[in-house]
Protein backbone atom coordinates (compact mmCIF):
# COMPACT_ATOMS: atom_id res chain seq x y z
CA UNK A 1 0.00 0.00 0.00
CA UNK A 2 1.27 3.03 -1.36
CA UNK A 3 2.39 5.66 2.33
CA UNK A 4 0.15 8.45 2.25
CA UNK A 5 1.42 11.94 2.12
CA UNK A 6 1.81 13.95 5.40
CA UNK A 7 -0.36 16.05 6.50
CA UNK A 8 0.22 19.83 5.03
CA UNK A 9 1.10 22.41 8.23
CA UNK A 10 -0.59 24.83 5.82
CA UNK A 11 -3.52 23.19 5.79
CA UNK A 12 -3.56 21.22 9.10
CA UNK A 13 -4.62 24.38 11.42
CA UNK A 14 -2.61 26.48 12.94
CA UNK A 15 0.86 24.90 14.39
CA UNK A 16 3.18 26.51 16.98
CA UNK A 17 5.52 28.79 15.86
CA UNK A 18 8.84 27.46 17.14
CA UNK A 19 10.51 30.71 16.27
CA UNK A 20 8.95 32.71 18.74
CA UNK A 21 12.01 33.90 21.07
CA UNK A 22 9.83 36.13 23.38
CA UNK A 23 7.83 32.81 24.54
CA UNK A 24 10.58 30.46 24.43
CA UNK A 25 13.26 32.55 26.69
CA UNK A 26 10.44 34.46 28.99
CA UNK A 27 11.60 32.28 31.47
CA UNK A 28 15.03 33.64 31.13
CA UNK A 29 16.41 36.56 32.53
CA UNK A 30 19.00 39.05 30.47
CA UNK A 31 21.95 37.91 32.78
CA UNK A 32 20.57 34.57 32.25
CA UNK A 33 20.49 35.11 28.03
CA UNK A 34 23.70 36.46 28.39
CA UNK A 35 25.42 33.12 30.14
CA UNK A 36 23.78 31.17 27.76
CA UNK A 37 24.91 33.13 24.69
CA UNK A 38 28.80 32.67 26.39
CA UNK A 39 28.68 29.63 27.11
CA UNK A 40 27.03 28.36 23.47
CA UNK A 41 29.79 30.71 22.30
CA UNK A 42 32.19 28.28 23.88
CA UNK A 43 30.72 25.45 23.28
CA UNK A 44 30.69 26.56 19.17
CA UNK A 45 34.67 26.51 19.12
CA UNK A 46 36.12 23.08 19.59
CA UNK A 47 39.75 23.78 20.68
CA UNK A 48 37.91 25.98 23.48
CA UNK A 49 35.64 22.90 24.83
CA UNK A 50 38.37 21.01 24.59
CA UNK A 51 40.98 22.69 26.32
CA UNK A 52 38.42 23.89 28.99
CA UNK A 53 37.41 20.06 29.81
CA UNK A 54 40.68 18.73 30.13
CA UNK A 55 41.32 21.99 32.73
CA UNK A 56 38.15 21.38 34.36
CA UNK A 57 38.48 17.83 34.80
CA UNK A 58 42.25 18.89 36.03
CA UNK A 59 41.41 21.27 38.36
CA UNK A 60 38.45 19.24 40.33
CA UNK A 61 40.84 16.60 40.79
CA UNK A 62 43.33 18.53 42.52
CA UNK A 63 40.65 19.96 44.50
CA UNK A 64 41.15 23.37 43.66
CA UNK A 65 38.46 25.57 43.72
CA UNK A 66 36.56 25.86 40.76
CA UNK A 67 33.52 23.82 41.08
CA UNK A 68 31.57 27.08 42.40
CA UNK A 69 32.79 28.41 38.84
CA UNK A 70 31.28 25.62 37.24
CA UNK A 71 28.39 25.80 38.67
CA UNK A 72 27.37 28.67 37.93
CA UNK A 73 28.26 28.12 34.07
CA UNK A 74 27.66 25.29 32.41
CA UNK A 75 26.25 23.13 35.70
CA UNK A 76 23.36 25.77 35.57
CA UNK A 77 22.54 25.59 31.75
CA UNK A 78 22.35 21.45 31.81
CA UNK A 79 21.32 20.59 35.28
CA UNK A 80 19.33 21.16 37.76
CA UNK A 81 21.02 20.92 40.53
CA UNK A 82 23.20 18.63 43.20
CA UNK A 83 20.06 16.99 44.95
CA UNK A 84 16.30 15.84 43.98
CA UNK A 85 15.72 19.32 46.28
CA UNK A 86 17.59 21.14 44.44
CA UNK A 87 16.26 20.31 41.31
CA UNK A 88 12.69 20.79 42.18
CA UNK A 89 13.33 24.16 42.33
CA UNK A 90 13.58 23.73 38.97
CA UNK A 91 10.83 21.81 37.75
CA UNK A 92 8.81 24.40 39.82
CA UNK A 93 10.02 26.98 37.37
CA UNK A 94 9.27 25.19 34.25
CA UNK A 95 6.20 24.24 35.60
CA UNK A 96 5.16 27.84 35.70
CA UNK A 97 5.09 27.54 31.85
CA UNK A 98 3.58 24.38 31.84
CA UNK A 99 6.30 21.86 30.91
CA UNK A 100 6.78 19.26 33.06
CA UNK A 101 10.29 17.38 34.45
CA UNK A 102 12.20 14.31 34.04
CA UNK A 103 14.60 14.13 37.42
CA UNK A 104 17.58 12.30 35.86
CA UNK A 105 20.48 11.30 38.08
CA UNK A 106 23.39 11.57 35.50
CA UNK A 107 25.89 10.32 37.14
CA UNK A 108 28.16 8.02 34.71
CA UNK A 109 30.83 5.66 34.81
CA UNK A 110 30.94 4.07 37.94
CA UNK A 111 30.46 -0.12 37.73
CA UNK A 112 30.96 -1.36 41.20
CA UNK A 113 28.54 -2.69 42.48
CA UNK A 114 27.79 -0.94 46.05
CA UNK A 115 28.30 2.94 43.37
CA UNK A 116 25.08 0.67 41.42
CA UNK A 117 23.00 0.46 44.55
CA UNK A 118 23.56 3.60 45.58
CA UNK A 119 22.17 4.32 41.70
CA UNK A 120 19.20 1.96 41.65
CA UNK A 121 18.27 3.84 45.35
CA UNK A 122 18.63 7.20 44.01
CA UNK A 123 16.28 6.35 41.30
CA UNK A 124 14.23 4.92 43.46
CA UNK A 125 13.88 8.23 45.20
CA UNK A 126 13.30 10.30 41.94
CA UNK A 127 10.29 7.79 41.45
CA UNK A 128 9.21 8.27 44.91
CA UNK A 129 9.00 12.57 44.57
CA UNK A 130 7.30 12.06 41.37
CA UNK A 131 4.32 9.89 42.59
CA UNK A 132 1.54 12.26 42.77
CA UNK A 133 3.67 15.26 40.95
CA UNK A 134 1.79 16.36 38.41
CA UNK A 135 4.92 18.29 37.09
CA UNK A 136 6.84 15.32 37.02
CA UNK A 137 5.15 12.74 34.90
CA UNK A 138 8.00 10.63 34.26
CA UNK A 139 11.07 8.93 35.68
CA UNK A 140 13.80 7.92 34.26
CA UNK A 141 17.13 5.68 34.48
CA UNK A 142 20.45 4.61 32.26
CA UNK A 143 21.04 0.81 32.21
CA UNK A 144 24.64 0.85 32.48
CA UNK A 145 23.90 2.73 36.09
CA UNK A 146 22.76 -0.17 37.51
CA UNK A 147 23.95 -3.38 35.37
CA UNK A 148 27.42 -3.68 34.50
CA UNK A 149 28.40 -2.92 31.26
CA UNK A 150 30.64 -6.14 30.63
CA UNK A 151 27.80 -7.88 31.13
CA UNK A 152 25.46 -6.35 29.36
CA UNK A 153 27.79 -7.05 26.13
CA UNK A 154 28.31 -10.56 27.12
CA UNK A 155 24.51 -11.36 27.44
CA UNK A 156 23.63 -9.10 24.47
CA UNK A 157 26.32 -11.44 22.38
CA UNK A 158 25.24 -14.92 23.99
CA UNK A 159 28.31 -15.11 25.64
CA UNK A 160 28.32 -17.81 28.28
CA UNK A 161 29.05 -15.84 31.70
CA UNK A 162 31.02 -17.64 34.56
CA UNK A 163 29.62 -17.92 38.12
CA UNK A 164 30.87 -14.33 39.16
CA UNK A 165 29.67 -12.63 36.10
CA UNK A 166 25.89 -14.41 36.48
CA UNK A 167 26.08 -13.23 39.60
CA UNK A 168 26.35 -9.72 38.80
CA UNK A 169 23.56 -10.48 36.24
CA UNK A 170 21.46 -11.29 38.86
CA UNK A 171 21.68 -8.74 40.92
CA UNK A 172 21.44 -6.31 38.00
CA UNK A 173 18.43 -7.43 36.88
CA UNK A 174 17.26 -7.48 40.21
CA UNK A 175 17.58 -3.62 40.19
CA UNK A 176 16.51 -2.71 36.81
CA UNK A 177 13.43 -5.02 38.65
CA UNK A 178 12.90 -2.99 41.30
CA UNK A 179 12.84 0.51 39.26
CA UNK A 180 10.31 -0.68 37.32
CA UNK A 181 8.17 -2.63 40.21
CA UNK A 182 7.95 1.05 41.73
CA UNK A 183 7.55 2.91 38.87
CA UNK A 184 4.12 0.38 37.94
CA UNK A 185 2.92 0.87 41.86
CA UNK A 186 3.55 4.77 41.84
CA UNK A 187 1.86 5.06 38.32
CA UNK A 188 4.98 7.36 37.35
CA UNK A 189 6.25 6.18 33.77
CA UNK A 190 9.83 5.10 33.53
CA UNK A 191 11.76 5.99 30.56
CA UNK A 192 14.85 3.32 30.11
CA UNK A 193 17.06 5.41 28.21
CA UNK A 194 19.15 3.42 25.19
CA UNK A 195 22.85 2.86 25.32
CA UNK A 196 25.55 1.61 22.75
CA UNK A 197 24.30 -1.19 20.21
CA UNK A 198 26.71 -4.11 21.33
CA UNK A 199 25.44 -3.68 25.10
CA UNK A 200 21.65 -2.83 23.95
CA UNK A 201 19.82 -6.31 22.78
CA UNK A 202 20.06 -7.28 26.74
CA UNK A 203 18.20 -4.08 27.63
CA UNK A 204 15.58 -4.75 24.81
CA UNK A 205 14.96 -8.03 26.41
CA UNK A 206 14.83 -7.05 29.90
CA UNK A 207 12.54 -4.09 29.04
CA UNK A 208 10.20 -6.12 26.76
CA UNK A 209 10.11 -8.57 30.02
CA UNK A 210 9.12 -5.58 32.19
CA UNK A 211 6.58 -3.89 29.73
CA UNK A 212 4.71 -7.45 29.59
CA UNK A 213 4.84 -7.65 33.20
CA UNK A 214 3.81 -4.08 34.16
CA UNK A 215 2.00 -2.26 30.93
CA UNK A 216 -0.96 -4.47 31.28
CA UNK A 217 -3.32 -1.36 31.89
CA UNK A 218 -1.36 1.64 30.09
CA UNK A 219 2.13 2.33 29.14
CA UNK A 220 4.50 2.48 32.70
CA UNK A 221 7.51 0.95 31.28
CA UNK A 222 8.90 2.77 27.95
CA UNK A 223 12.10 1.56 26.22
CA UNK A 224 14.13 4.03 24.08
CA UNK A 225 14.91 3.59 20.38
CA UNK A 226 17.74 4.95 18.80
CA UNK A 227 17.13 6.06 14.93
CA UNK A 228 20.48 6.51 14.22
CA UNK A 229 20.48 2.77 13.73
CA UNK A 230 19.42 1.97 10.55
CA UNK A 231 17.57 -1.47 12.16
CA UNK A 232 15.61 0.47 14.41
CA UNK A 233 12.53 1.58 12.59
CA UNK A 234 11.91 -2.17 12.07
CA UNK A 235 12.75 -3.04 15.29
CA UNK A 236 9.94 -0.43 16.58
CA UNK A 237 7.45 -1.89 14.61
CA UNK A 238 7.69 -5.59 15.72
CA UNK A 239 8.08 -4.59 19.36
CA UNK A 240 4.40 -2.70 18.66
CA UNK A 241 3.25 -5.71 17.44
CA UNK A 242 4.23 -7.98 20.26
CA UNK A 243 2.19 -5.66 22.26
CA UNK A 244 -1.03 -5.53 20.72
CA UNK A 245 -0.73 -9.81 19.95
CA UNK A 246 0.43 -10.34 23.74
CA UNK A 247 -2.31 -7.58 25.07
CA UNK A 248 0.08 -5.03 26.81
CA UNK A 249 0.88 -1.21 25.79
CA UNK A 250 3.99 -0.70 24.13
CA UNK A 251 6.00 2.51 25.57
CA UNK A 252 8.51 4.08 23.36
CA UNK A 253 10.92 6.89 23.87
CA UNK A 254 12.19 7.97 20.01
CA UNK A 255 15.28 9.61 19.83
CA UNK A 256 18.17 9.89 17.00
CA UNK A 257 20.87 8.80 18.96
CA UNK A 258 23.71 10.05 20.85
CA UNK A 259 26.75 7.52 19.66
CA UNK A 260 27.22 7.89 16.27
CA UNK A 261 30.91 8.35 16.59
CA UNK A 262 31.95 5.43 18.95
CA UNK A 263 29.63 3.26 16.92
CA UNK A 264 31.53 3.74 13.44
CA UNK A 265 34.88 3.51 15.10
CA UNK A 266 33.77 0.41 16.80
CA UNK A 267 32.57 -1.38 13.95
CA UNK A 268 35.73 -0.20 12.01
CA UNK A 269 37.91 -1.13 14.89
CA UNK A 270 36.03 -4.74 14.85
CA UNK A 271 35.46 -4.89 10.56
CA UNK A 272 31.59 -5.03 11.11
CA UNK A 273 29.22 -3.19 9.49
CA UNK A 274 28.14 -0.04 10.67
CA UNK A 275 24.85 0.10 12.70
CA UNK A 276 24.37 3.73 11.59
CA UNK A 277 22.09 5.03 8.91
CA UNK A 278 24.45 5.79 5.84
CA UNK A 279 23.42 9.72 6.49
CA UNK A 280 21.59 11.93 8.16
CA UNK A 281 18.86 12.15 5.24
CA UNK A 282 18.46 8.02 6.04
CA UNK A 283 18.78 9.01 9.70
CA UNK A 284 15.46 11.81 9.47
CA UNK A 285 13.52 9.64 7.22
CA UNK A 286 13.63 6.40 9.25
CA UNK A 287 12.77 9.23 12.16
CA UNK A 288 10.16 10.45 10.95
CA UNK A 289 8.63 7.16 9.62
CA UNK A 290 8.57 6.32 13.18
CA UNK A 291 6.30 9.36 14.06
CA UNK A 292 3.85 8.23 11.55
CA UNK A 293 4.03 4.73 12.55
CA UNK A 294 3.46 5.38 16.66
CA UNK A 295 0.95 8.15 15.61
CA UNK A 296 -1.28 5.27 13.68
CA UNK A 297 -0.98 2.65 16.39
CA UNK A 298 -2.03 4.99 19.74
CA UNK A 299 -4.86 2.19 20.75
CA UNK A 300 -1.99 0.23 22.30
CA UNK A 301 1.06 2.74 22.32
CA UNK A 302 2.54 5.90 23.70
CA UNK A 303 5.24 7.91 22.66
CA UNK A 304 7.70 10.36 23.84
CA UNK A 305 8.98 12.33 20.83
CA UNK A 306 12.63 13.02 22.44
CA UNK A 307 13.94 15.73 19.73
CA UNK A 308 15.57 19.19 18.91
CA UNK A 309 14.71 18.87 15.52
CA UNK A 310 11.88 21.45 14.50
CA UNK A 311 10.70 19.97 11.88
CA UNK A 312 9.97 16.32 13.14
CA UNK A 313 8.16 18.49 16.03
CA UNK A 314 5.82 19.91 13.65
CA UNK A 315 5.43 16.66 11.82
CA UNK A 316 3.74 15.18 14.70
CA UNK A 317 1.98 17.41 16.11
CA UNK A 318 0.80 17.85 12.19
CA UNK A 319 -0.12 14.11 12.04
CA UNK A 320 -1.65 14.66 15.44
CA UNK A 321 -4.45 17.26 14.20
CA UNK A 322 -4.83 15.17 11.38
CA UNK A 323 -5.54 12.17 13.19
CA UNK A 324 -8.21 14.63 15.64
CA UNK A 325 -6.38 14.06 18.60
CA UNK A 326 -6.59 16.55 21.33
CA UNK A 327 -3.03 18.64 22.07
CA UNK A 328 -2.71 17.48 25.43
CA UNK A 329 -3.78 13.51 24.29
CA UNK A 330 -1.74 11.51 27.72
CA UNK A 331 -0.50 8.78 25.14
CA UNK A 332 1.91 11.33 22.91
CA UNK A 333 4.67 13.43 24.90
CA UNK A 334 7.51 16.01 23.23
CA UNK A 335 10.56 16.07 25.07
CA UNK A 336 14.00 18.00 24.90
CA UNK A 337 16.82 18.23 27.26
CA UNK A 338 17.07 21.38 30.01
CA UNK A 339 19.27 24.17 28.44
CA UNK A 340 18.53 23.30 25.03
CA UNK A 341 16.04 24.05 22.44
CA UNK A 342 13.72 26.15 25.02
CA UNK A 343 12.36 27.44 21.93
CA UNK A 344 10.17 24.18 20.94
CA UNK A 345 9.81 23.49 24.54
CA UNK A 346 8.11 26.77 25.74
CA UNK A 347 6.17 27.30 22.44
CA UNK A 348 4.94 23.97 22.27
CA UNK A 349 3.96 23.78 25.83
CA UNK A 350 2.20 27.02 25.23
CA UNK A 351 0.03 25.58 22.30
CA UNK A 352 -0.99 23.25 25.08
CA UNK A 353 1.09 20.12 23.91
CA UNK A 354 2.30 17.81 26.88
CA UNK A 355 6.00 18.90 26.85
CA UNK A 356 8.88 17.56 29.53
CA UNK A 357 12.47 18.52 29.50
CA UNK A 358 15.22 16.23 31.08
CA UNK A 359 16.86 17.87 33.99
CA UNK A 360 19.89 16.32 34.98
CA UNK A 361 21.14 16.00 38.52
CA UNK A 362 23.91 15.22 40.93
CA UNK A 363 27.14 16.51 42.78
CA UNK A 364 28.88 18.53 40.33
CA UNK A 365 32.18 16.84 40.18
CA UNK A 366 30.14 13.29 39.59
CA UNK A 367 28.13 15.27 37.13
CA UNK A 368 31.48 16.46 35.00
CA UNK A 369 31.42 13.23 32.85
CA UNK A 370 27.53 14.20 31.76
CA UNK A 371 28.43 17.91 31.49
CA UNK A 372 31.76 17.00 29.52
CA UNK A 373 29.72 14.62 27.27
CA UNK A 374 26.81 17.28 26.32
CA UNK A 375 29.73 20.07 25.40
CA UNK A 376 31.41 18.25 22.62
CA UNK A 377 28.04 16.30 21.22
CA UNK A 378 27.16 20.07 21.29
CA UNK A 379 30.44 21.02 19.52
CA UNK A 380 29.99 18.31 17.21
CA UNK A 381 26.25 19.11 16.37
CA UNK A 382 27.19 22.48 14.71
CA UNK A 383 24.13 23.44 13.63
CA UNK A 384 22.11 22.74 16.72
CA UNK A 385 24.94 24.99 18.53
CA UNK A 386 24.15 28.20 15.82
CA UNK A 387 20.43 27.46 16.32
CA UNK A 388 20.99 28.03 19.84
CA UNK A 389 22.71 31.05 19.40
CA UNK A 390 20.76 32.47 16.51
CA UNK A 391 17.71 32.32 18.89
CA UNK A 392 19.39 34.01 21.72
CA UNK A 393 21.07 36.78 19.91
CA UNK A 394 17.48 37.09 18.56
CA UNK A 395 15.58 37.54 21.93
CA UNK A 396 18.30 39.71 23.70
CA UNK A 397 18.09 42.21 20.10
CA UNK A 398 14.15 41.90 20.65
CA UNK A 399 14.57 43.25 24.21
CA UNK A 400 16.65 45.92 23.35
Amino acid sequence: MPQQADPDPRQAGTLPDLGNTQTAFAHKSNRDLLRAYWLYRVIGTPWLTNAGSFLTKLALGLHLPVKGAVKATIFKQFCGGETIEESMRTAEKLAESGVGTILDYSVEGEDDQAAMDATAEEVLRTIAAAKGNAHIPFSVFKPTGVVRTDVLEKVSAGTKLSNEESAAWARGRRRFERICEAAHASETPVLIDAEESWIQQAIDGLAQEMMQRHNTKRAIIYNTVQLYRHDRLAFLREQTRLAGQNGYHHGVKLVRGAYMEKERDRAEEKSYLSPIGVNKAAVDADFDAALRFCAEHLSHSAVLVGTHNEASTLLMASLMQAAGLPKNDPRIHFGQLLGMSDNISFNMAAAGYNVVKYVPYGPVRKVLPYLIRRAKENTSARGQTGRELALIIAERKRRG
